[in-house]
């Protein structure tokens, strides 16, 4: 193994578990059953033998395959096109939804939905089994099939869960889209999936104002010919076009339409297909198979953040993105109750995180950094009552320590430690995490998962302790994606061509010779806003839909409140254009939650050979050096880039 983690640090912890936190946890119990002494031993058997590890965790976590399988892993394709469980069957809507629909869990909540205008809507496992039987017939009857993708553009109302599983159940693919896209971002996933059926909403609500999902969809679906219907959800119920012939209402589906079978998928056949941003080309299609995304979730979230069937976990979400079918596959399987929460932290209110708390009865809270740094900043110190709450889980960004602390001491009290969790859609849920049964610092990690063996490497790829370098993933192990989708050429190319048979993650991370382990951004150009990745090059690809624009730049700058804000350089075909009116295109083209701030310039730096040389574009407006500029085509000069005089 690389830099093992310690688990623990040598330096007075601000975290100190009790008694109550080491006999709760579902890792310590089966830590003792399987004979291991400390978690670090256990760590390490998890990697060097994960026959056996993997194996006992299906096991211990009860993740049932319909047919047994044969062996963990089959690697006769190369290290990174591994295929785990093979002989096996196991398909997601049996294990989240149909064997909890009899028995002591049928009647307990298993969704909850709190809307950004209010309104709370659940669903029993028993209720929600139901529903998913009869959307997946539906959907048969729509002339779905097994492997058909089907791309949901939904906000998290329990419709988007149904869908989820019920796509599942017959054997097609899930397109999750993120409701903050616009429509060309939409078009892309489309295209990109070859989607048959999209399911989407009239509309959602964000900070109480409307967001037009049915009108982004027809814009979207204007070019996207292979979507031969639309589901609409009737969310807001205030009227929406539709189209005879494609579009149907959800809550007009056949009621009791001819029941269809659960499909018998094979440990690996496509589950959902995540998109996700790289710095050049199209997003990626992360591809997620039934039983590889049903392990790793139950592991994390059963190892990682100990949950259990008594536990109702929370998380303000969208199903666009990792966290959303990490819910429904890690919550759901382990029998707990999940909270979608929709829209932002301080809208309606600043107290809105706790007040759900409150009225679910929550017991493990996801946030984000930038959540609760707006949710700090509104001066609000009035929490409620608090009492259901155990733990906080924290993804999708860095810490900054001031609000980590805030949030432990201020909120928790000091007695409620924060789950930090990092990994990424590629990887299927987390890398690194603060195990809450463990010591932990501020704004760190005290570990490695189980059955994952990371490590820090410079740039020679040696692993490094100490200092700053390249996350990197030595092993593989379920949920890991299987590929991006109709490319493995690309998928090599992003993650296994550094280095011989290392994973590169793409986030710097360090370890100190304790165990603590910290992660320091991205190592490329990805931009990270309020934690949602986005790539430079998708969003300029929206941008050029306009035609007055013939090119584009973007980059990613920091922002106290959001992590990074978006801003664009664009070079117009008509110097004179109207900029006003090119600004408010570009955000309806690339949608609000990624809006830049746009800049018309005269010219965009490139190399002689063409390329934007955007990491300069970034330095010359932060007011930083630019480094190496011997590269630059003398007709494109550095110095058209304005200096942003907020940041000199």
């Amino acid at each position: 193994m690389g830099n093992t983690s310690l688990f623990g640090s040598s330096r007075t912890p601000v975290w100190v578990p009790g008694e109550a936190e080491r006999e709760r946890s579902r890792l310590l119990k089966a830590m003792r059953r399987w004979g291991y002494e400390t978690p670090a031993d256990l760590h390490r058997a998890s990697v060097d033998d994960p026959e056996w590890f993997w194996r006992a965790a299906v096991e211990d976590l009860d993740i049932t395959f319909t047919k047994p399988f044969e062996r963990v892993l089959d690697d006769r394709e190369g290290k990174p096109f591994p295929r785990w469980f093979p002989g096996g069957i196991l398909n997601a809507a049996q294990v989240c939804a149909h064997r909890h629909a009899v028995g002591a869990l049928a009647e307990k909540t298993a969704v909850v939905y709190e809307g950004d205008d209010g309104r709370r809507r659940t669903l029993t496992y028993a209720q929600l089994d139901a529903d998913v039987r009869r959307f997946a017939a539906n959907l048969a009857g729509l002339g779905v099939t097994r492997g058909d993708r089907v791309v949901l553009f939904l906000p998290v109302v329990p419709e988007a869960t149904v869908a989820f599983l019920a796509c599942a159940m017959i054997g097609a693919v899930s397109v999750p889209a993120f409701t903050g896209f616009g429509s060309e971002a939409l078009a892309t996933r489309l295209r990109g999936s070859e989607a048959v059926v999209l399911v989407t909403a009239d509309g959602t609500t964000r900070r109480g104002k409307r967001v037009p999902l049915k009108q982004t969809a027809d814009e979207a679906l204007a070019s996207a010919p292979s979507v031969r219907h639309t589901v609409v959800v009737r969310h807001l119920a205030d009227g929406v076009s539709m189209r005879e012939g494609r579009d149907l209402y959800w809550d007009e589906l056949e009621p009791n339409p001819a029941p269809v079978d659960t499909v018998a998928t094979d440990p690996n056949d496509p589950l959902v297909i995540v998109y996700t941003s790289g710095t050049t080309g199209a997003p990626k299609g992360i591809v997620h198979s039934h039983a590889g995304l049903a392990v790793k979730a139950a592991s994390d979230f059963g190892y990682g953040f100990d949950v259990h069937s008594e536990d109702v976990i929370a998380w303000i979400s969208d199903m666009g993105w990792m966290v959303g079918p990490l819910l429904i596959m890690g919550g759901l399987q382990l029998g707990a109750t999940v909270v979608f929460t929709e829209g932002v932290p301080n809208h309606p209110t600043p107290a809105r995180f706790w007040e759900i708390v409150e009225r679910n009865g929550v017991t493990v809270q996801g946030v984000a950094p930038t959540a609760i740094r707006a949710v700090m900043a509104a001066g609000d110190t009035t929490f409620g009552n608090l009492d259901s709450l155990r733990s906080f889980v924290s993804t999708g960004e860095a810490w900054d320590e001031p609000t980590w602390r805030w949030l432990f001491e201020t909120v928790g009290e000091g007695r409620r430690p924060i789950v930090n969790y990092s990994g990424g859609t590629e990887v299927g849920g987390g890398l690194l995490n603060s195990f809450p049964f463990l010591p932990m610092d501020p704004a760190s990690f005290n570990g490695p998962l189980p059955g994952i063996d990371v490590a820090v490497l410079d740039q020679d790829g040696k692993p490094v302790v100490g200092e700053i370098g390249e996350l990197a993933v030595l092993n593989t192990f379920p949920g890991m994606t299987h590929a991006f989708w109709q490319d493995r050429e690309r998928y090599l190319a992003t993650y296994w061509s550094r280095w011989d048979g290392v994973w590169v993650h793409g986030d710097l991370a360090a370890v100190d010779s304790d165990g603590t382990w910290r992660i320091h951004g991205r190592s490329d150009d990805v931009i990270k806003v309020s934690g949602r990745r986005v790539g430079p090059a998708e969003i300029e690809t929206s941008l050029l839909k306009d035609r007055r624009i013939a090119e584009a730049a973007v980059i990613g700058i920091p922002d106290p409140q959001r992590g990074q804000r978006v801003v664009a350089f664009v070079v117009p075909n008509d110097p004179d254009v109207d900029h006003v009116a090119l600004a408010a295109t570009a955000v309806h083209n690339v949608g609000r939650s990624f809006a830049p701030t746009l800049h018309v310039v005269a010219t965009l730096p490139k190399t002689k050979n063409g390329k934007i040389m955007r990491r300069a574009i970034r330095a010359r407006y932060l007011g930083g050096s630019p480094g190496d500029m011997s590269s630059l085509d003398p007709a494109t000069p550095l110095e058209d880039i304005p200096v942003h005089e907020g940041e000199k």
